[in-house]
C-alpha cells in the first residue's frame, strides 16, 4: 500500500473509533487533537498529531503547543513528548495515531507525575491580581429585587419607621375564622 492509502484507511478507522468522543477533534484530514482528562482537571493536557506526506513510514509531528496546555511546565511537556516519541519509534511503519492516543490515555498519571498541581491556581491568581477592576467570574453579584413605586409605597405603609411590620399584621381574625370553621359542638 502507498502512504496515502494507509492514511485514508487510518483516517476512516479514527473517525469510526472516536465518533461521538468529545476529547477527539479532527482539525484536518491529516491533523488531530486528543484531550486527556477533564476540562477542570489541573493534570489534563492536549496532544496534537499531524501526519507528514510519507506517514506512516516517517514519524508524525506531535505537538503540545495548544493554548489548553499553557498551565503545564515546559519540562513536563518535553518529558511527555520524549515518551511519546519513543512510542512512535516502536510503531514506525504502521498506523500509530490511535496507539499514541491510547498510550497517552493509559499512562496519563505517569506522564503528568512531575506537574505541580497548584500551577493553575497560581496562574488564576496572577490573572485576577493583574486586573483589579474586573470581577472574578466565580463571584456572582447578588441582584436586589426591583420594586415598582406602588409596591414600595404599599411596603412603606405596612411597616413602621424602623422598617418592621407591626405586631399582629398577619394574625387571623379569630371571630371570622371560627364562623367559617364552626365549633366542636356543631359536629
Amino acid at each position: 500500500m502507498t502512504a496515502n492509502e494507509d492514511q485514508e484507511m487510518e483516517l476512516e478507522a479514527l473517525r469510526s473509533i472516536y465518533e461521538g468522543d468529545e476529547c477527539f477533534k479532527e482539525l484536518s484530514p491529516v491533523s488531530f487533537q486528543y484531550r486527556l482528562g477533564d476540562n477542570g482537571d489541573p493534570k489534563a493536557f492536549l496532544i496534537e498529531i499531524s501526519w507528514p506526506e510519507a506517514y506512516p513510514q516517517i514519524a508524525p509531528a506531535i505537538s503540545m503547543d495548544a493554548f489548553f496546555n499553557n498551565a503545564i511546565s515546559s519540562a513536563v511537556k518535553q518529558s511527555i513528548l520524549n515518551k511519546l516519541m519513543k512510542e512512535v519509534e516502536v510503531n514506525l511503519g504502521t498506523s500509530m495515531t490511535y496507539t499514541i492516543f491510547e498510550y497517552a490515555k493509559d499512562n496519563r498519571e505517569l506522564l503528568m507525575e512531575n506537574q505541580p498541581v497548584n500551577t493553575v491556581t497560581a496562574l488564576n491568581n496572577c490573572t485576577s491580581a493583574g486586573h483589579p477592576d474586573t470581577a472574578q467570574p466565580n463571584k456572582k453579584k447578588e441582584k436586589k429585587e426591583q420594586l415598582s413605586k406602588t409596591q414600595k409605597r404599599k411596603l412603606a405603609d405596612k411597616t413602621d419607621h424602623k422598617g418592621e411590620l407591626p405586631r399582629g399584621w398577619n394574625w387571623v381574625d379569630v371571630v371570622k375564622h371560627l364562623s367559617k370553621t364552626g365549633s366542636k359542638d356543631d359536629e
